[in-house]
């Protein structure tokens, strides 16, 4: 469904549409109360990635975790070792039939995202995703309309989008003009070592408590392997690869600080040049996206040992932005002008956790509501469709419509 098609549909334009997920009114308010007004969070998706975020959210001393849920009993037990009230379901389904939830943090492998995200939209949640939102480009304009048309606050995990010297970068340096115009947004992601997970040895064969069928949910059957589901970001049928797991973040770095988010061309190049393990998703990846305001956006990354490090650069006529999760730096073309450098405070998740727990109390969109984070993956998918149709994709921002050839 293209953009357009979705705002018929629903009978309203965007503008609108962004007001009305806005309105706040009084009985979702009284809704959201827990023991000690706390706001109840259920966990769906107990790995790593989900536990963290989940004892970040315990941190804040805001929340309370009644639920958590998982294929594999395993892991809801290490979920349940800091959410030690918590019930443990196996089907996500049952966890949002209980009447004791406010919200759910989303956390499984990529290709569940859509589907849960869209049941607990359904079923009056909140919802706090991990990116990126969809495994499928045509998944986004589904989520958007759960959100909006349930007035549900979705927040997805580009956290980013919270970090105070990343904000601050934003007015200081981007909005105040002192980069000139920006022509190029490079961003890099090298040697992330979440791709190059190796299954224990005690997974060869199958946990018999582990619902593999139910891992599997969309995706076509295939016999338990171990590798698929320990690593599942190597495989195009569960995730994006490096493209959309990292990509994406910093792809959405670039439209926060252009205030763009529609590319119309993508191309891209690379390939499994040195892991030859089975992986499908390519261990060295170059993509590059061209944007209507006349700039263009990059990313490049590899898995080959002993190269690392990620960063965003937005290089314009007048200086130059560099920028981690860890501080900014800008460099101004001026003869003699001093670096400019600003330290983060902390880790950004914080920072957007907070923000979630605000917004599902006052009803206002999240920094990084779901349209945002839609439009991010978006970009990030025309990458991945260039490299495995081995073309440039032209694309249209506004119908969401890939062009033909």
């Amino acid at each position: 469904m293209s953009t357009i098609e979705f705002v018929r549909e629903i009978g309203v334009t965007r503008r609108t549409a962004i007001r009305t997920a806005a309105a706040a009114t009084a009985a979702s308010y009284a809704r959201i109360r827990g023991a000690n007004d706390r706001i109840r969070l259920g966990l769906i998706g107990c790995g790593g990635r989900g536990v963290g975020v989940m004892n970040t959210f315990i941190k804040t001393d805001r929340v309370e975790v009644p639920a958590v849920c998982d294929v594999w009993p395993e892991r809801t037990d290490r979920a349940r070792k800091t959410a030690i009230s918590a019930k443990a379901f196996s089907d996500h389904r049952k966890l949002l039939e209980s009447p004791n939830l406010d919200a759910v943090l989303v956390a499984t492998p990529d290709h569940w995202h859509s589907l849960i995200a869209i049941d607990a939209l359904n079923a009056g949640k909140d919802v706090y995703v991990e990116k990126p939102l969809t495994l499928k480009i045509e998944e986004g304009p589904k989520i958007v309309k759960a959100a909006r048309v349930n007035n549900r606050i979705c927040q997805v995990g580009m956290q980013q989008r919270s970090g105070k010297h990343y904000l601050r970068a934003k007015e200081e340096i981007v909005k105040a003009g002192k980069l000139g115009k920006v022509t190029l947004a490079r961003t890099w992601w090298h040697g992330n070592g979440a791709h190059l997970q190796k299954a224990p040895a005690r997974l060869a064969a199958r946990p018999s408590d582990l619902d593999w069928a139910r891992f599997l949910g969309p995706v076509k059957w295939r016999e338990w392997d171990p590798q698929q589901y320990w690593n599942f970001r190597a495989y195009l049928d569960f995730g994006g690869g490096q493209v959309t797991d990292l990509f994406t973040h910093w792809i959405d770095v670039v439209h926060m600080f252009m205030d763009q988010d529609n590319p119309t061309s993508a191309v891209a190049a690379g390939g499994v040049y040195h892991y030859k393990d089975g992986r499908t998703a390519p261990d060295t990846i170059n993509v590059l996206l061209e944007y209507p305001g006349e700039w263009t956006a990059t990313f490049e990354a590899t898995l080959a040992p002993g190269i690392t490090g990620a960063a965003v650069e937005l290089c314009g006529t007048e200086g130059r932005l560099y920028i981690t999760r860890a501080k900014y730096e800008f460099h101004s073309k001026e003869k003699g002008a001093a670096p400019i450098v600003v330290n983060s405070e902390h880790d950004q998740t914080i920072d957007h956790v907070e923000n979630f727990l605000d917004c599902v109390r006052t009803r206002k969109l999240p920094n990084g509501d779901v349209w945002i984070g839609h439009r991010s993956a978006q970009a990030s998918h025309l990458g991945n469709i260039a490299y495995v149709q081995k073309r440039r994709i032209k694309f249209d921002p506004d119908r969401e419509e890939i062009l033909p050839l």
